[in-house]
């Protein structure tokens, strides 16, 4: 099960880190990624790490700004954000499973969500 937290309302150019935990001593073996949602569009692809960490994948809207890390010991994956803008407002999700299915927005397990909203 995953379980995303540290959304909030920020300014534009604040920064915020959202956590993804994870139960089950499998974690480390899988990719996650974030997604974001916002109201009334579809979900999109935010970013992606590997489960070893050793490289991530970003959407061009957030390189630069975002960065995804994890760690494997504390079954967390972290995503600070930069430079937020109000456009980033959305609801952000993690999922984890296997490093295409995860990009792809395929992946089978997902989190709960949790609100970011950026005013200007």
């Amino acid at each position: 099960q995953l379980q995303a937290s540290g959304g909030g309302l920020v300014q534009a150019g604040d920064s915020l880190s959202l956590s993804c935990a994870a139960s089950g001593r499998t974690f480390s073996s899988y990719a996650v990624g974030w997604f974001h949602q916002a109201p009334g569009k579809e979900r999109e692809f935010v970013a992606a790490i590997r489960s070893s960490g050793g490289s991530a994948y970003y959407a061009d809207s957030v390189k630069g700004r975002f960065t995804i890390s994890r760690d494997n010991a504390k079954n967390t994956v972290y995503l600070q954000m930069n430079s937020l803008k109000p456009e980033d407002t959305a609801v952000y999700y993690c999922a984890a499973d296997n490093f295409a299915a995860v990009v792809g927005g395929k992946a089978r397990s997902w989190g709960q969500g949790t609100l970011v909203t950026v005013s200007s």
